[in-house]
């Protein structure tokens, strides 16, 4: 069987790498699955700022206030909440710094981690350059936006890394599995991306002096409804191909994973835009969004070479 096995070289270890005890491809996968539980987290917490209208709890940034980089007790309940947010993002950093000695330190070299981790680790300062644009734009509805994307494209070059540092072959995997893999990312992505442009059309904006961005809440809304059907007829679609081809049994529990998220993902969708947003059902969303596109990326990765 052939391999898809990504190029090794050997590199002498040297000065402060010396420091750093040598990992094996165990503990990148595990600082790896940390990364993506923290980038979920602030996932979390950054919706839960927003939903309780805490986007503007620290008036300004990088400081807090003018005059100080912890909220004053005037700024309440939504300067904590604020606050506990970017500390978190302190906690990403770190995550993602420590993520990437291991892979550095990693021998025989493997650049096609390398790669990944700094790009993943590069995300984290460029997350909150961003966050803080939107804070000093009064939370401009698009730089929000972008805020939250950083994340999910953090969660998938993790993701990403993880699945290139097993040691197992990959798998030979028919034309209609792999292409139906690659549909499913971008029918999650798109569905992603809509639903930022949705919440910028809604009432959730972090604060209630904010401005939306114009759309009618009502035709992006359908429009997103619209993309999350398409992707659960392509989800179907892979876990019966999966099933009737020959494809590895992890590819056939991650695409019925994939799918069981995505159906409570749709239910939660359906459920609170017909109660009017409840923010805890608006939160469960985001969480799960999340979720997805670890998913989702775990299924890419997974669909293998193609089968001859």
């Amino acid at each position: 069987m052939t391999t898809e096995t990504p190029p090794r070289e050997t590199e002498p270890v040297t000065g402060f790498w010396r420091l750093v005890p040598e990992p094996s491809l165990d503990v990148v996968r595990r600082w790896g699955w940390a990364s993506v539980v923290v980038n979920i987290g602030i996932v979390v917490t950054g919706g839960l700022v927003r939903l309780t209208g805490s986007g503007l709890g620290c008036p300004t940034w990088p400081s807090c206030t003018d005059d100080s980089y912890v909220p004053h007790p005037e700024l309440g309940t939504h300067g904590a909440i604020e606050f506990a947010n970017r500390m978190l993002g302190f906690v990403v950093a770190i995550v993602a710094i420590l993520t990437w000695l291991v892979v550095m330190r990693y021998r025989p070299v493997r650049q096609d981690l390398r790669r990944l981790a700094t790009a993943a680790a590069l995300g984290v300062p460029l997350q909150a350059i961003i966050g803080g644009i939107s804070v000093l734009t009064g939370l401009n509805p698009w730089i929000v936006s972008a805020h939250f994307l950083v994340s999910p494209i953090i969660i998938t070059l993790t993701v990403s890394m993880m699945r290139r540092s097993r040691t197992s072959p990959y798998p030979h995997t028919p034309p209609v599995v792999r292409a139906l893999a690659t549909a499913s990312v971008v029918a999650v992505w798109l569905a992603v991306a809509l639903g930022t442009v949705v919440t910028g059309a809604g009432p959730h904006s972090g604060d209630p002096e904010t401005g939306r961005n114009g759309f009618d809440p009502d035709i992006v809304s359908q429009l997103h409804a619209d993309v999350v059907f398409g992707l659960l007829g392509i989800t179907i679609a892979l876990v019966i191909a999966t099933r009737v081809t020959a494809t590895s049994r992890t590819l056939r529990k991650l695409a019925a994973w994939l799918l069981a998220v995505e159906l409570l993902q749709g239910a939660v969708g359906f459920t609170q835009h017909f109660t009017g947003l409840p923010w805890g059902l608006v939160l469960v969303h985001m969480f799960l969004a999340g979720l997805l596109i670890a998913l989702v990326t775990a299924v890419y990765g997974e669909r293998g070479t193609p089968a001859t």
